[in-house]
Order: structure tokens, then sequence, then C-alpha cells
């Protein structure tokens, strides 16, 4: 079988809810890391023979396929196809493993792996209930209520039992809020998103224009005692919405070739797809599922968890990335170097390209050579990409 390359990697600045990214429409925001992909390899756009996209919110204006109109609203020829991807969270992880396993088939040679979420004008949750009769009709079919009765599957509240198995109590919690803004802002200082990042220029309430290009929910300003000080979602819990990931949009993607590919670009590939898992776990818990997945991925690859210089792990809730260092044994000090959701923003389907595009620039960065990223999805799955950088 051929091997994957990843030689571009692109994404957006993320905007709050409302915020300054808020009058993108997603199919709009999706086609400029589609322009800017071809552009930082300077490639036929014409060469791109798929685009797969992950998107959560299929509805409205991130309905009738996303992906086919993120390449209508692109630079990009209409003999380029698309379809959309929903993983849930993981929907562009699970993108870039669809097209990692196209181009390693010898199937296709250059295929765009992507993933947006405008959650400002596409809710979370919208598609989720529709009318029916005489009440909502909802996805917990009468099967899956009759094998798992008395539950509604909750992100939430799986974050939570995530929190109490592992004995994170919330001022670990809070701790870990504020490094990921920490190393957010630090990582913003420093400039070291700016390889990454597609500036777009945004609309203000006054009506001036500005370039947006730095992650607008970093809260420089954050503290143990403005963290400590928000209310807890639950009487007994202990996740706030501070050691939550912030509602995002934004969009980011990745062009995966293999070896007829990099040829017919000319191009320099930046890393190796090394390894790709994915499993099903308990829905309920549900969160816990990037332990188990992790464990699979690195026996595949024949690693140990020492031998990954940086992870990304997708920050929903601080109780998955806190978890998941306790039960791997991995380095605090390499994961989510330039912090995470819950400072920079968890744009759904997104995510999963957004994550890698920072992996794959911070291992540049470091002159590090092996990343692995991962991160919960609903209904108790989880993704895991191993890369070698090159």
């Amino acid at each position: 079988m051929g091997e994957a390359y990843i030689v571009a990697a692109a994404r957006t600045a993320g905007g709050r809810k409302g915020g300054k990214v808020s009058g993108w429409h997603p199919a709009d925001l999706a086609g400029v890391v589609l322009d800017s992909l071809v552009e930082r390899v300077g490639a036929d756009p014409a060469l791109i023979e798929d685009v797969i996209l992950g998107c959560v919110g299929q509805a409205g204006e991130q309905s009738v396929n996303i992906a086919r109109n993120a390449v209508l609203a692109s630079k990009l020829p209409e003999s380029v196809p698309a379809t959309s991807v929903d993983r849930q969270c993981g929907s562009s992880q699970q993108a870039i493993h669809f097209a990692a396993a196209t181009v390693m088939s010898g199937a296709m040679d250059i295929v765009i792996a992507a993933g947006v979420e405008s959650m400002s004008r596409v809710p979370m949750g919208l598609p989720s209930t529709l009318p029916y009769k005489n009440g909502f009709g909802t996805y917990m079919s009468p099967r899956i209520q009759a094998r798992y009765p008395d539950i509604q599957f909750s992100q939430f509240a799986g974050a939570e039992m995530v929190a109490r198995k592992y004995g994170l109590e919330r001022d670990v919690l809070d701790a870990y809020a504020l490094t990921s803004h920490q190393r957010a802002a630090a990582a913003t200082k420093a400039g070291k998103f700016a390889a990454e990042i597609v500036p777009i220029e945004v609309t203000l309430p006054d009506g001036t224009t500005e370039t947006h290009a730095a992650d607008e929910g970093i809260r420089w300003d954050a503290s143990r005692e403005s963290i400590g000080a928000v209310k807890l979602l639950a009487e007994d819990g202990r996740l706030t919405a501070a050691t939550s990931s912030q509602i995002c949009d934004g969009a980011a993607g990745v062009m995966i070739v293999n070896e007829r590919g990099l040829k017919a670009l000319g191009a320099t590939p930046l890393a190796r797809i090394h390894g790709m898992t994915v499993i099903g776990h308990d829905p309920v818990i549900m969160l816990e599922a990037p332990i188990p997945a992790t464990q699979r991925a690195l026996e595949r690859a024949g690693m140990k968890i020492g031998d990954i210089d940086l992870y990304e792990v997708n920050e929903a809730f601080a109780s998955v990335p806190t978890a998941w260092l306790q039960a791997t044994g991995a380095d605090p000090d390499r994961l989510n170097v330039h912090g995470g959701a819950i400072a920079l923003g968890h744009p759904l389907g997104g995510s999963g390209a957004k994550l890698m595009t920072t992996l794959v620039h911070a291992l540049k960065d470091r002159g590090a050579r092996y990343g692995l990223q991962t991160m919960c999805e609903g209904g108790g799955l989880a993704n895991v990409t191993i890369i070698e950088r090159l």
C-alpha cells in the first residue's frame, strides 16, 4: 500500500459566537481555506480530485452537501467533486482518514480533507429534532431507547462522568483551563499560529472592516480567580463554562497526496500519515473513547506513548484531556502546547482539521518527529491519527 503525505495545512482564526467571523457564510469560509491550500503548494486547482469536508450541523446554511457548496464558493473548478462527512466532533479528522486511505489505495492522488462549522449561524443541536405528528422526532429511536432505557445521551453528562471516574476535582480542571489560555496567549504573542492561519476580512458592528488573523476566544487576563468564580454547570458537578470548549466559527483543511500526487504538484511533504484508528466505545460515558483509541493506535503502530513528541487532544471539556493524561501516562508538557479548544474554540466539524493543522506546524516549529491527534466524539467514538514530520 502507498503512502499518504500532507503537503499543506491551513485554518481560519476562530471566532466567538456572534463574533467577528459570524458574518461569513460557512460555505464561503470553507472556500477560503480550500483556496489557501491550493495557493500554498502552487497547485493547478483542476488537479484536486475530491474534497471531503466534515460538518456536524448539516442544516440551513450548512445543508445540501456543504462540501460541494464550499467548492462552488472557492476558486476550484466545477469539475472538483466534494462530499460531506459527519462523525460528530471528529468529522474532519475522519475526512483526513478517508482522504489518506483514498490516496494510499491509489484510487486518487490528490485529495483535500477539510471541515467547517459556523456555530453562530447554525446553532448546535439544530438538526437533531424536527416536528413529527404530535411531537418532535429524535435520533433516539425506539430500539435505541429499549437498549438504553431511561438514558439521554449527553456529552456534558459524559464529561462529568469522566471527571468522577478519574477523580478529577474542580481545582484540577480549573488549573487545566488556565493553562490552555496561557499557552494559547503565549503562542499567539510569539507568532506560532502565523504560518497556519488564513487571514480573512471581517466587518465590525460599526461597519468598518479589519483583517481577522488571531483567535478571538483567548482570555488574555485569565486567572485562577476568574476561572474559579464561574458557576458550576450542575449543582453537584465539577465542570463550568470556563472548563468547557468555546462555541466557535471556523474552517480548516489539509491537502493529502500520494507519491504520484507529489510528483504532479512538485510539492515537498510536511508530514506523513503514520497511523489511523477509529473505535466505538460506551455511548453513555461517551467522552472516554480517546483513551482506548490511543492505546489501540499505539499498539497498531508498534509505538509507546513516550515515542510521541506532541499530542493534540481536543479540549471538549477539561476532564477529557486530563483523564487522557492520567490513563496514558503521557507527558503534560507535550499536550496541546499551543492551547486547545477551551481557549481557541471548538468549531465542531472543523476541529479535526484544525487540530491537525496546528499539530503539523507545531512539529515543524519544534523540529519534532511524531505527533498524535485524538478527540472524543458524540456517540462514544474516537479517532486517532499519528503523523511523522518530514
